[in-house]
């Protein structure tokens, strides 16, 4: 039996029950294979390759361990790249029980998807 999941924290502009879709233009969904990146594989290559964290900084940022950051940064590269190379759709998904487990960081609110006054 694997262990429980830790609970990440989200500081990349999206959140527990966003979900959305990436795909070539000009191909219908339907006829495409689909690349699932989960919130937190997400967060990981934000943070790291979008705002230049090193991977223990993003690993401080989500509330995880280093080596936690180096496996998902390492999945979320694979998995954009095989979307990209291979033309199939990007979907972001969440895991069951992702809801809550995204809060926001302390101090970090305003950075937060849908935060008071943020637009887009």
């Amino acid at each position: 039996m694997p262990r429980p999941r830790k609970p990440r924290t989200c500081i990349c502009p999206h959140r527990a029950g966003f979900a959305a879709v990436f795909k070539p233009a000009g191909t219908p969904l339907k006829d495409l294979d689909l690349v699932r990146l989960a919130h937190d594989e997400l967060d990981a290559l934000h943070l790291c390759d979008g705002q230049g964290k090193t991977q223990e900084e993003a690993g401080d940022c989500m509330g995880v361990s280093r080596g936690t950051v180096q496996r998902l940064l390492a999945l979320a590269r694979r998995k954009v790249a095989e979307a990209l190379v291979s033309q199939k759709a990007l979907a972001i998904v969440g895991a069951p029980g992702d809801i809550n487990a995204y809060p926001c960081a302390e101090g970090a609110e305003e950075s937060c998807h849908g935060a008071a006054g943020e637009t887009g």
